[in-house]
């Protein structure tokens, strides 16, 4: 263990032992001192050799970091306390803070080895001053070496339990800041298709109409100025009804078109700026008794519509568009069909996949419809136009729109 990751109690606990050993070998001296016994200088100089050797070890980085250091060092430890423990009884009491030194530097196996071996010079340490060996000079070291071992074991237990739990706590640590680092990033993406949906569905589809109301504009001059200047002024007009949507979008806030108006309100007058715009004929049905929907499935609604028909007038060379509403108690169906040129619909490029920015109209109306567990359906083929279906489910019956339809039930454009 490095002794720099040691806990201060842990440190405390390794000063105790220190002085532990150095009150022992103190205790060994003063005791051969006072018992005037002949060998006292001999005891003296073995304790003051066994403190210096023992002293070396605490002091010398390597007995700490490598097992082969602390062998070395513990083997010469051993042999001066031998040689003490010949000189006096005394010296015996040194073992038991010897086993746990053996155990802390060694590995299980070899600390074992050595704790059984000091152990066995102190039964013989015993037997050697006392002239004969007693069950109690034998079980005395054993039992102290049971002890220590027991309280080692029992301490590298508690650690590794300790030091698994400070793993998942930084593993727990780490994975929560994945997985903030995670959401930061699904937060980021998710704004950044908001926000291309919108520009696709608002500005991108608000510049294609001012360039063909400009573009009409220029064909009537210089022959027609009053048609010019009518198409100048419907260009001025999207151009600042395509302001507001920006400023709106750019706060999540609902269409400007559904801020005073219902939501069939708002498609006939996208019905009727399309076939301005467009030169093509676009008719606006609703079917069923409208209501009131949640915000959000309007929105969606309005914004497929605007891309539906931004798609007929760009790409479809069609002559006429229908675009139909229906309210079906539990579910809102929107339909835009066109007798244009139509397309393969599997043969649509994913959105970016090519130069020229197409696919992202289609990609946009699903992910909308998706978003709000609808479904949404596009059937064409070249030559038979197109059509457009999303479907939107009403967790909830939706209140009644205190406007009823006529007694058609429909609104044209």
């Amino acid at each position: 263990m490095n002794p720099h990751s040691l806990t201060p109690v842990l440190r405390v606990l390794r000063l105790c032992l220190h002085l532990l050993v150095a009150a022992l070998l103190a205790l060994a001296a003063v005791r051969a001192v006072a018992g005037h016994a002949s060998d006292a200088p001999a005891v003296i100089g073995a304790a003051a050799v066994l403190a210096l050797v023992y002293a070396l070890g605490p002091v010398l980085p390597k007995v700490s970091a490598a097992p082969a250091a602390a062998a070395l060092w513990l083997a010469a430890v051993l042999a001066v306390w031998a040689s003490l423990v010949l000189l006096t009884p005394d010296g015996v009491w040194l073992a038991f803070p010897l086993f746990f030194v053996q155990l802390h530097l060694l590995p299980l196996r070899w600390a074992l080895s050595l704790v059984a071996v000091t152990t066995a010079v102190a039964v013989a340490g015993f037997g050697w001053h006392a002239g004969t060996l007693t069950v109690g000079t034998v079980l005395g070291p054993a039992l102290g070496a049971a002890v220590a071992v027991a309280v080692v074991l029992g301490y590298q237990a508690l650690y590794r339990e300790s030091e698994q739990r400070r793993r998942i706590v930084e593993e727990l640590t780490e994975a929560r800041s994945d997985l903030a680092a995670a959401e930061r990033t699904a937060g980021v993406l998710a704004e950044r298709e908001r926000l291309a949906r919108e520009i696709h569905d608002t500005l991108a589809q608000g510049l294609s109409s001012i360039q063909l109301l400009l573009r009409a504009a220029e064909r009537s001059l210089p022959d027609r100025p009053e048609s010019a200047l009518g198409h100048v002024r419907h260009a001025r007009e999207a151009a600042v009804d395509n302001l507001a949507e920006a400023r709106r979008f750019v706060h999540a806030l609902s269409p400007p078109g559904l801020d005073q108006d219902s939501l069939p309100a708002a498609l006939e007058r996208l019905c009727a700026t399309t076939a301005r715009a467009g030169g093509l004929a676009v008719h606006c049905h609703v079917s069923g008794t409208p209501a009131v929907l949640p915000t959000p499935q309007e929105v969606a609604l309005l914004r497929i519509a605007q891309s539906a028909l931004a798609n007929t007038v760009q790409h479809a060379a069609a002559h006429r568009a229908e675009l139909t509403l229906s309210y079906m108690g539990t579910e809102v169906a929107l339909d835009v069909v066109d007798d244009g040129t139509g397309f393969r619909p599997a043969e649509v490029p994913a959105p970016g996949a090519d130069t020229a920015g197409s696919g992202f109209g289609l990609a946009a109306m699903r992910a909308r419809a998706r978003a709000l567990h609808g479904t949404f359906v596009v059937e064409s083929a070249p030559g038979e136009g197109t059509a457009v279906a999303v479907t939107l489910p009403l967790a909830h019956p939706p209140a009644a729109a205190t406007a009823p339809p006529d007694s058609s039930g429909q609104a044209r454009t």
